[in-house]
């Protein structure tokens, strides 16, 4: 059976999903770069009977969304993370490639109790111990544009398989 309407719908959840998800990582001031907003993908694959959709990200896009457990603590959101800090099942020194990175994009210049500028070095260490210890807040820029896409085009996927149902029952199936 060929499910044109369907196929459709499913194409513009996946990109309803991207949107939104860009979007929030915009106004939710996490794309500093802009390498994660740019990665975000969608892959449809179309099959004899199912519609597979899968979203491409950069890496560290999964702990921006659902968060990571810190060593000591963690915040509210990150409590149910499947991710936590001191697993040692990371990469080694990816954490603090990255805060340096970020760091400097951001030109932050912190001052120490002289009045002396701190060099980037420090100051990523000093977040990157923070950030270690509590842990990264969940975000969810890409689960709740996920979730609230299946509730709105719920009811659409359906119509539209009736649709192409009723398509193929008045005009035959085509093989």
């Amino acid at each position: 059976m060929i499910l044109k309407e369907l196929e459709l719908k499913v194409k513009e959840f996946a990109d309803y999903v991207v949107q939104q998800s860009r979007s929030n990582l915009t106004k939710g001031g996490s794309n500093a770069s802009g390498r994660l907003y740019k990665s975000i993908k969608p892959n449809v694959i179309v099959e004899k009977d199912a519609f597979i959709v899968q979203f491409e990200m950069e890496d560290y896009g999964l702990f921006q969304d659902q968060g990571v457990k810190g060593t000591q603590s963690s915040y509210g959101s990150s409590s149910n993370s499947p991710f936590r800090f001191g697993t040692g099942s990371g990469r080694r020194g990816g954490l603090t490639d990255g805060i340096q990175n970020w760091v400097k994009l951001k030109k932050f210049r912190w001052r120490d109790k002289r009045g002396r500028y701190m060099s980037y070095r420090s100051i990523s260490y000093i977040i990157i111990n923070s950030i270690w210890r509590k842990g990264l807040r969940a975000r969810f820029f890409f689960t709740t544009p996920f979730d609230k896409g299946i509730q709105r085009f719920g009811d659409q996927f359906l119509n539209a398989f009736l649709i192409d149902t009723e398509k193929t029952i008045i005009f035959g199936a085509k093989k």
